[in-house]
């Protein structure tokens, strides 16, 4: 285990290195509709653009990060929809909702805290398109849980993890930010190959955006990857580098 300080967005965390590498990504947003690609660790027939397969990746582990870093509650990912939320989160009678929205799944609801969060791409649409679904949910919810459990956007959710290729290879950031309540924006960004450096000399070159020839190159089995990381299971063989995750940010 390595212990390293590196501040994030707005906060301070401890870097944990959680074990082997698989490169994520693509520069998001530089094409408004990213051509698709035949990748190891996708369905072979698939046709969905990189914006698609990398936010599947930023949206598990971004989830995921907010349940590390609120172990104490009741967190509903963007597998689980707005019925079963209300029900197993003791918000109320589910029967309430309209069954127009039962099915609807926010991308990180507590119901501890009464929170809610949607995870968009960092750009001017993402953010539009996150506070429109978010009040969606919020309105949904609101019209159906009992008096005292109301619920409002999340805030103040913000970090970042880093993936390193080898020793001094291409290092990889995966970044969000909460810029108002409810919307939690994320982007892919890296810094170039540094053979042999430390990491406080990687952490501190210039950041870039993503090429597309390094998403080409490094871009799969990504959700695989950081499945093992957050779950402590097995990586798959034959990848070798670091994943940091932020294990202490407060």
């Amino acid at each position: 285990m390595v212990g390293m300080k590196e501040r994030g967005i707005r906060m301070q965390c401890t870097w944990r290195l959680v074990g082997l590498l698989l490169v994520l990504g693509a520069a998001l947003g530089a094409h408004a509709e990213p051509p698709s690609y035949k990748l190891p660790g996708r369905n072979p027939v698939s046709t969905e653009p990189w914006d698609a397969f990398l936010g599947r990746a930023a949206h598990f582990a971004i989830g995921q990060q907010y349940r590390v870093q609120n172990p104490l509650s009741a967190v509903f990912l963007d597998t689980v929809n707005l019925s079963t939320i209300m029900k197993d989160g003791k918000l109320g009678d589910p029967e309430r909702l309209s069954k127009f929205v039962r099915r609807l799944r926010p991308d990180i609801t507590d119901t501890d805290a009464l929170v809610l969060f949607e995870i968009k791409p960092d750009n001017e649409d993402g953010l539009k398109e996150g506070r429109e679904q978010a009040e969606r949910y919020l309105a949904a919810l609101n019209a159906a849980v009992d008096n005292h459990k109301q619920l409002a956007g999340g805030t103040g959710f913000d970090g970042s993890l880093f993936l390193e290729f080898e020793n001094g290879g291409t290092l990889w950031q995966l970044s969000w930010r909460t810029p108002e309540p409810g919307v939690t924006l994320y982007r892919w960004s890296y810094r170039r190959k540094k053979p042999h450096a430390s990491w406080k000399e990687r952490a501190a070159q210039k950041e870039e955006a993503l090429p597309r020839e390094e998403a080409a190159r490094h871009g799969e089995m990504a959700e695989q990857v950081l499945r093992a990381a957050y779950g402590g299971g097995e990586f798959p063989s034959g990848f070798q580098g670091q994943v940091y995750l932020p294990v202490d940010c407060r």
